[in-house]
């Protein structure tokens, strides 16, 4: 029990706080209202009147042809070591409690989408940067076991894998995430090779390194990739990024917090209205999702499934995404696009870890034949 508090208490110690590394608004921010807010008001032509869906509705883009291209998706950007610490409830300050179970686990928004794509069926290349820890090497050595290609991945010397502490609230399976990333882990725009990004017919992206997925995403338009994004902060550059993307997916609050509307669907629009993507999404955890396609909304409920822990449950939606839009090539439509990615991110929730419980097709099949009740 000492070994395992001790560990606890060292990852603890590793953790770099939100706090401590986005005080302040960025300078992006402040341009981005006032860009949104302009752009809102000088184009008076855009319907901002919700209109009723039609379930036929085709996704607004074409998937490129395969062409010979090695892999179907490609995903940039982060991977991690998750020290995952299941808790009776969340620690009030200054409390103590037993720990109910604790695991090491891969995880990573890009990586972890990659190996959702990969157990769906599709041919997916990571492309990031490892520790040369034994954290690193596990790290490596988890895609690979999944079939996910890792050929284009560098590793940088003398330098731990980035970690994360993520606390589990065993009641409700939410969890909290405290993490550290090493500097010389950084990918910046230098370290893009373009035949590396641009192999599949999707690309996704996160936005940790935002440069370099700015990088990454310009590489890919100007190949006739399809560009995705996994964007959950503000960070200074995001604004270069997202007209780079042509299907934005975001976390719950980042609408918000980028153009300082509080209605979800106001806040879709404007992003719209300044980036022009195909699609934008946000996530809504036990509510599904809200999509807006053109000036469509489409409201997506999500699937009930016991819940054992919700790390990840967001990586997997946008492999869920990707896999699905590939699943239903040049006839998918968007409900059943988003209907499958909520599937499969419901699914992964009844495992612990980012990863463990990703499904399989016969899965993801059987609840969309269940349903969403």
């Amino acid at each position: 029990m000492s070994t395992l508090i001790t560990t606890l208490y060292q990852g603890l110690n590793m953790v770099m706080f939100k706090s401590q590394t986005d005080s302040g608004t960025p300078a992006s921010r402040r341009s981005l209202c006032r860009s949104i807010a302009a752009t809102t008001s000088a184009t008076p032509s855009v319907t901002t009147s919700k209109r009723e869906y039609d379930p036929v509705m085709r996704m607004p883009i074409r998937l490129p042809p395969v062409d010979g291209l090695p892999f179907d998706v490609v995903g940039f950007g982060l991977n991690m070591t998750d020290l995952l610490v299941v808790v009776e409830r969340f620690p009030a300050p200054d409390s103590k409690q037993p720990i109910r179970r604790q695991a090491y686990s891969p995880g990573g928004q890009a990586a972890s989408a990659m190996v959702a794509c990969a157990r769906l069926g599709w041919r997916a290349r990571y492309v990031g940067c490892f520790g040369d820890d034994e954290n690193g090497r596990q790290g490596r050595s988890s895609l690979a076991d999944e079939g996910v290609d890792i050929g284009a991945c560098r590793v940088a010397s003398d330098t731990r894998n980035g970690m994360s502490v993520i606390l589990v609230d065993e009641r409700t399976g939410e969890r909290t995430v405290l993490w550290s990333r090493n500097p010389g882990l950084k990918q910046r725009p230098d370290d893009i090779d373009a035949a590396a990004v641009c192999a599949g017919r999707v690309l996704l992206v996160d936005c940790h390194d935002t440069a370099a997925s700015t990088a990454a995403a310009r590489h890919a338009r100007r190949a006739g990739v399809r560009t995705v994004i996994d964007v959950e902060r503000v960070r200074d550059g995001i604004d270069a990024l997202l007209p780079e993307i042509d299907m934005i997916i975001t976390a719950r609050d980042f609408p918000a917090a980028l153009t300082g509307k509080g209605a979800p669907g106001a806040a879709l629009r404007a992003i719209r209205d300044a980036y022009r993507p195909a699609l934008v999404c946000m996530t809504l955890g036990a509510e599904g999702s809200l999509t807006l396609v053109g000036d469509v909304e489409v409201k997506t409920p999500a699937f009930e499934v016991p819940v054992v822990d919700t790390t990840g449950a967001g990586d997997v939606f946008r492999g869920g995404f990707i896999s699905g839009w590939l699943r239903g090539g040049e006839a998918a439509e968007v409900e059943d696009v988003l209907r499958y990615a909520n599937a499969v991110a419901a699914l992964k929730c009844r495992g612990l870890g980012a990863r463990e419980a990703s499904p399989t097709p016969v899965e993801v099949d059987a609840l969309l034949a269940r349903g969403t009740g």
